[in-house]
């Protein structure tokens, strides 16, 4: 059975910090392009952030470069994101997922597994 579990999310206030983390199991984690996409209401889902199975290759949303870090522990089966200077914008649910697509910025139609995801606050 394939999961993706998210934590991390919580209250923050602009310019804070969080780290996401998200626990993978029931599949190959390490041949798989792993990303984070985030969901505010009324809003689309968006690609925040894509690392590539080796970890060597990164994309970021240009509303986030600079300021959050994609990266994976393969021998954990893990995944991270670290925020910094968190804007109240960045308010949304977060959700970690997990693609065969070796595209980093492939839309979240080409993604295989998705996780509940994790809510982050940002207050101004």
């Amino acid at each position: 059975q394939v999961t993706l579990v998210e934590s991390g999310g919580g209250l923050v206030q602009a310019g804070g910090s969080l780290r996401l983390s998200c626990a993978a199991s029931g599949f190959t984690f390490s041949t798989y392009l792993m990303a984070w996409f985030r969901q505010a209401p009324g809003k689309e889902r968006e690609l925040v952030a894509a690392i590539g199975w080796s970890g060597r290759t990164t994309y970021y949303a240009d509303s986030v470069k600079g300021r959050f870090t994609i990266s994976r522990d393969n021998a954990k089966n893990m995944v991270y994101l670290q925020m910094n200077s968190l804007k109240p914008d960045d308010t949304a649910v977060y959700h970690c997922a997990a693609s065969t697509r070796m595209n980093l910025r492939s839309s979240s139609n080409d993604y295989n597994y998705w996780g509940q995801g994790t809510q982050v606050t940002v207050s101004s």
